[in-house]
């Protein structure tokens, strides 16, 4: 069957997604305050070649001619976040000026062009400022976060009714909180439990902040997700993976459902317990009107008596010898279909958005062009496994793709290309890929 816009439904939205800090630059323009990954950047060996975002892809500057270059591509759905030093640039206290009004020119000219704004509201550059008060670990972040919440719904709410609370909360936690290898650095079990407990806390009370504000907004959050299998069909490595499906895949959405944590399958959750004050577990349940997945390769896992606490282990796709992309991630579209279907199952589960899908491959100019086949494959294959999920029941109401612009992709720099768009970082141009074409012609009007 030949998938295109029109199959899936009117009332299916299909986008691009973005974040502020891969692609805005601009990072002391304007009275912006310093994020914890202006921060991180500066550290020596933390990033590919010592890349940073400093300026990334100047969208910042160059938001006009971008938004009329998606508008060309045919895409009417447009997914970005706040930076919170943007808006509050110590994190608490004085509000930017400078700030709301870039957002604001944002937000109209994409209305302008018919682009409807969707806005995730933290997609990892948390405050400098409030990291040296404890940033995650400390449990006032919520009523930060709350409060810049408050802020960007009074002030973008009247034209902005699609909103995400928290991007990925597990890779800001984990890779930022446990193993220090994204902002701000910290290691540890008892931060990462601390970090993970308060943003759980911080996805619900945001979702509550802009409900109180804006009853007819549309609220969800989304959550990063692999499809994840046993090496061998073995006791030891069933029971491993079930460990790494409730840290990956559960640890947040459970609690955000009213079901608690998932300690019954990683018992060393328990120990967030000495986290969790009187009313907590019922401060962690909102009702979402949707969930946004983000999902990307699968991963198989193998018992390993050698890893601290999950007794589990990663094979790794190079050691598979499958395909993979330049983040040495398997290619493996069908695990969108299985997540769907977990996510799905779950019990009065609202509606699910893929906010996240895409691949990352060695994309070259040659003659002005640049061609890439396996990025448009891995596009219609994933699709092609929605479109399944879909006729099966679940309740999937659209997709993003990650990403419109190549960007900063954190750690790894400028070197994993995943745009719809090639950027050439020196000169700022931008080159539509065929991808980019072949998903405008999937979403034009036939």
């Amino acid at each position: 069957m030949l998938l295109n816009k029109d199959t899936f439904g009117e009332d299916f939205s299909w986008g691009v997604s973005t974040a502020a800090y891969q692609i805005e630059g601009a990072h002391n323009q304007d009275g912006k305050g310093p994020s914890i990954w202006d921060v991180f950047v500066t550290k020596k060996n933390k990033i590919f070649q010592r890349h940073h975002g400093d300026i990334a892809c100047d969208f910042y500057n160059r938001y006009i001619d971008d938004l009329y270059l998606m508008y060309k591509l045919n895409i009417r759905h447009y997914r970005f976040s706040i930076s919170w030093s943007r808006i509050l640039p110590k994190g608490i206290g004085e509000i930017s000026q400078k700030g709301i009004d870039f957002y604001n020119r944002l937000i109209d000219f994409s209305l302008e062009l018919g682009i409807t704004p969707w806005v995730t509201l933290y997609h990892w550059d948390l405050p400098h400022e409030l990291e040296l008060k404890g940033g995650w670990v400390n449990r006032d972040i919520r009523d930060w976060f709350g409060h810049y919440v408050s802020i960007c719904v009074q002030n973008f709410g009247d034209r902005v009714k699609n909103w995400m609370v928290l991007n990925e909360p597990l890779v800001f936690t984990g890779a930022g909180y446990f193993f220090g290898v994204h902002a701000p650095g910290r290691k540890g079990l008892d931060n990462f439990l601390a970090a993970t407990h308060h943003a759980a806390l911080a996805q619900a009370y945001g979702g509550k902040v802009i409900k109180s504000i804006q009853r007819d907004s549309y609220v969800g959050t989304t959550f990063s997700c692999s499809h994840v299998e046993p090496f061998r069909m073995r006791e030891k490595d069933i029971l491993a993976t079930k460990k790494v499906d409730a840290l990956l895949n559960r640890l947040f959405i459970e609690p955000l459902l009213g079901k608690g944590y998932p300690t019954r399958d990683l018992k060393i959750l328990h120990r967030i317990e000495k986290y969790m004050q009187p009313g907590d577990e019922r401060d962690l349940k909102f009702d979402m009107d949707f969930i946004g997945v983000q999902n990307y390769t699968r991963e198989v896992i193998q018992y390993s008596p050698f890893v601290p606490l999950l007794k589990a282990k990663i094979v790794h796709a190079k050691k598979r010898k499958v395909e993979m992309t330049a983040m040495n991630w398997e290619v493996y579209p069908e695990s969108i279909y299985h997540i769907l279907k977990k996510f799905n199952a779950y019990e009065n589960i609202p509606p699910i958005i893929i906010t996240e899908n895409g691949a990352a491959f060695q994309d070259e100019v040659q003659d002005g062009r640049v061609d890439d086949p396996k990025r448009t494959a891995y596009l219609q294959q994933t699709i092609a496994q929605v479109w399944r999920a879909k006729q099966e029941g679940v309740k999937i109401k659209g997709y993003f793709v990650w990403t419109f612009l190549d960007n900063f992709e954190w750690a790894e720099g400028y070197h994993p290309r995943f745009g719809l768009v090639y950027v050439d970082f020196p000169t700022q141009q931008r080159i539509i890929k065929t991808s980019g074409h072949w998903y405008a012609d999937f979403l034009s009007t036939r």
